[in-house]
C-alpha cells in the first residue's frame, strides 16, 4: 500500500540514546534538557532568534491571535487546512476570505486591501505546501493599515525566500512538527518571532501563565512539547538534508514524466523543502477517476486541501471561484524519503494512461 506520505524513522538506537537522557534524569516533560536542546538546534539550523517548540502545530496559531490581542475580523486564505480557519473561529474573531493566486496558490494579495474593514485587526496568510506567500507585499499592506501579520507555516520547515528563513516574515510564524511532515517530532510544531518581547508573552501563554512555580505573568495553556516529542526530533535532525535530497529527486522524477497536469508555481527567490506534490486536474471528474485508478493499485494520494474553507458550514460563505476551482481539481500524489523510483513511475504511468 503506497500513501500520499510516510513517516521518517530515524534508527531506533539513535532515538532510545537520546531519550536515555531523559530516562537518566527522571524528568520527560515540562521543558527538560532535550526540549531545550532542540530550541538551540532549531535556532542553529533555521537562523532565526527565537523557537518555542509546542506539543502541536494548532495551538501555535491559536496562541498567535491570543499573544497578539486579535480581535473582530482576520483575512485569510480558504485554501489551507482547516486548522487556519477552524484557530481564528475559537478564539472568537471572524476569518474573511480572499481568494488565491491561480499558480502560486497562496492568497492573492492584490485583493486584500479591498477586504480590509474597520473591524479587521489581522492577516493570517499559508505558506501553501511550503511556497512562500507574496511576504514583502502583505508587509507593505499590513504597514499601511496597522494590522498584524501571522504565517500558518505548517509546511515551511527549511524554506527560505530571499535568503531568509521563511519563518523571520510577519509577527509571528508557526510550524506543524506532525509525523507527516519534512521534520517531525511524531506529534508537535512551533512558534517563532522576531521579537524577544512577544517571545516572552508567548512563553507565559504556552506554560499556563507560569513565571516562576508559584507567580503567574498571565493567562496561558498547556501547549509545552515533551522529552519525548524532542528527542524524536533530536534524532530526525541530523537526517534532514538527506529527507530533502530525496525527495526533491523525486519531484524532479515527476515533474518530467507528467508534462500534461498543471502543478503547483513556485515563488521566485525561493528554496522550497519538497513537502508535498499536487498536481491539478483539468476537472474533478478527471481528479476522481485518476484517484479511483490509482486506489484499485492500492495507491492512495489525497485531496489536500479540499474542501475550499470559505464553504465551511461554520462560516459565513464569501465567493471565492480561484479557491473553489483549485480544490476541486487538486490531488498530492504519494512523496516521501524512501518512495522509490519505480513506484513514481508506475503513479506515472497511470496517470498518464487515464487521461
Amino acid at each position: 500500500m503506497i500513501n500520499v506520505t510516510k513517516t521518517f524513522l530515524p534508527p531506533q538506537e539513535a532515538y532510545n540514546a537520546i531519550l536515555k537522557k531523559a530516562w537518566d534524569a527522571g524528568w520527560i516533560t515540562n521543558r527538560g534538557a532535550l526540549v531545550l536542546e532542540l530550541e538551540e538546534k532549531l535556532k542553529q539550523y533555521l537562523q532565526i532568534p527565537h523557537v518555542l517548540a509546542m506539543t502541536n502545530g494548532t495551538l501555535p496559531l491559536q496562541m498567535a491571535i491570543k499573544a497578539l490581542g486579535l480581535t473582530g475580523e482576520i483575512i485569510t486564505t480558504p485554501f489551507s487546512y482547516v486548522a487556519t480557519t477552524s484557530t481564528i473561529v475559537w478564539e472568537g474573531c471572524t476569518p474573511v476570505f480572499v481568494d488565491i493566486h491561480p499558480e502560486y496558490l497562496t492568497i492573492d494579495e492584490t485583493k486584500i486591501e479591498a477586504a480590509i474593514t474597520p473591524k479587521t485587526t489581522a492577516i493570517l496568510a499559508t505558506h501553501v505546501f511550503g511556497n512562500p506567500c507574496a511576504v514583502e507585499e502583505i508587509e507593505a499592506i499590513a504597514k499601511k493599515h496597522n494590522l498584524k501579520v501571522v504565517y500558518d507555516a505548517a509546511h515551511g520547515f527549511g524554506v527560505t525566500y530571499k535568503g531568509k528563513s521563511i519563518f523571520e516574515y510577519g509577527d509571528i510564524s508557526t510550524c506543524s512538527f506532525h509525523a507527516t511532515k519534512v521534520f517531525h517530532t511524531g506529534e508537535g510544531g512551533a512558534i517563532f518571532t522576531n521579537s524577544e518581547a512577544l517571545k516572552d508573552k508567548l512563553f507565559y501563554h504556552h506554560n499556563f501563565g507560569h513565571f516562576g512555580p508559584e507567580v503567574f505573568q498571565g493567562v496561558g495553556i498547556n501547549a509545552k512539547m515533551s522529552e519525548l516529542q524532542a528527542a524524536m526530533g533530536l534524532a530526525v535532525l541530523p537526517h534532514i538534508k538527506t529527507i530533502m535530497e530525496a525527495r526533491k529527486e523525486l519531484v524532479a522524477l515527476y515533474n518530467n514524466n507528467l508534462e500534461n497536469l498543471g502543478s503547483l508555481r513556485i515563488r521566485e527567490g525561493t528554496q522550497w523543502n519538497h513537502s508535498y506534490y499536487p498536481v491539478l486536474f483539468k476537472d474533478e471528474t478527471q481528479l476522481l477517476h485518476i484517484q479511483k485508478l490509482l486506489n484499485q493499485k492500492k495507491i492512495y494520494p489525497r485531496r489536500y486541501f479540499y474542501p475550499s474553507l470559505n464553504l465551511l458550514p461554520y462560516v459565513d460563505k464569501k465567493n471565492c471561484p480561484i479557491s473553489e476551482n483549485i480544490a476541486s481539481r487538486v490531488l498530492c500524489l504519494p512523496l516521501y524519503h524512501d518512495l522509490s523510483e519505480d513506484v513514481v513511475l508506475t503513479i506515472c504511468n497511470i496517470i498518464n494512461e487515464g487521461l
